[in-house]
């Protein structure tokens, strides 16, 4: 904890009736801000979507109007200003940048987190509450954030019905596989296979494990730093809809440097045969893990996946234990 931070933050308990409605009023309007974010971020792959968070804003207008309205009926005009971080314990909303770039379902379950944390805040708030006008107060604004949860699952089935939700969320589908399945996918197919040569053939060249290791991790570091950059580089994906080129690159040199890396380690192992053996038996759940991604992912058949990857990645290792033995 930073020092003194703690200090300059108002406990819940000590603020005034005023300060209260004031904090209700601020919170209603970041929350608002928020839903318009989002629907702006939605609105062009997800229209639907979108205006459900339009109409979610709105709803926090509704709020934030009556509030204020309120408060200039028992206090006047000016509102204090106070916000969720000058209160100790308050509930915190996660940065906008954070959630909007996790995708569709993510910005709904944040939305439905938003509006039952809030009810349940102040439900606490007013459980523990002594004033009996205070009390009620924070009551009603627990009712109010509960409606608008409820009035949330209306206006999703409103703007979103059953088919407009399965299409998005067939769109979201192809975008997650678009953007991260396929660069890992092929990352992971060709750190798993075309480092299988350098590997065995270092293996049964030399029989020296951590020379074998050595080798095996430069060329898949290597293979993963050259896939990653070339995922990225090749297409910015403005036109083919591909989704970020870094979030691709990122997915396709992570995954090579696994796929090569997972049969590599084995020679941290001393005893040769038994380093080799392992290195053998990881590379098979590798090479399954690929047909099941692509059948999972691709609806490729699996056993025509597991069929292509299995024969590549024989034909392969008998290249490097070939080479390597000769």
């Amino acid at each position: 904890m930073i020092p003194g931070l703690a200090s300059s933050r108002r406990r819940f308990s000590d603020l005034s009736e005023q300060e209260i409605l004031a904090l209700a009023i601020s919170s209603e309007e970041d929350d608002g801000r928020i839903y318009r974010s989002y629907a702006e971020r939605l609105r062009k792959d997800y229209p639907a979507s979108a205006e459900v968070f339009d109409a979610m804003a709105s709803e926090e207008d509704k709020h934030r109007h009556w509030l204020i309205e309120t408060h200039r009926k028992r206090f006047g005009e000016v509102i204090p200003l106070i916000r969720r971080e000058h209160v100790a314990g308050f509930y915190a909303r996660k940065p906008v940048w954070l959630i909007e770039n996790l995708g569709l379902d993510r910005m709904r379950a944040e939305a439905a987190e938003m509006e039952r944390v809030a009810e349940g805040f102040y439900r606490r708030a007013a459980a523990q509450t002594q004033d009996a006008e205070t009390r009620k107060l924070l009551g009603d604004l627990a009712a109010a954030e509960a409606k608008h949860e409820k009035a949330a699952g209306d206006l999703t089935e409103k703007h979103l019905g059953t088919e407009a939700r399965s299409e998005e969320d067939m769109a979201a589908r192809r975008q997650f596989i678009l953007t991260w399945v396929q660069p890992g996918l092929a990352g992971l197919m060709d750190g798993s296979v075309s480092t299988l040569a350098p590997i065995f053939a270092t293996a049964f060249a030399t029989q020296d494990t951590w020379t074998t290791f050595l080798v095996g991790a430069a060329a898949s570091v290597g293979a993963g730093i050259s896939m990653g950059f070339t995922e990225a580089a090749h297409d910015d994906g403005v036109l083919s809809g591909r989704g970020s080129p870094w979030k691709r690159g990122l997915a396709s040199g992570v995954m090579t440097t696994i796929g090569g890396m997972g049969h590599a380690l084995p020679y941290l192992i001393p005893d040769f045969w038994t380093a080799t053996t392992l290195a053998i038996a990881v590379v098979f759940v590798e090479l399954w893990a690929i047909a099941w991604i692509q059948n999972r992912f691709m609806e490729t058949p699996f056993l025509r996946a597991a069929f292509q990857v299995v024969l590549g990645g024989a034909l392969v290792f008998a290249a490097g234990a070939l080479i390597g033995g000769g």
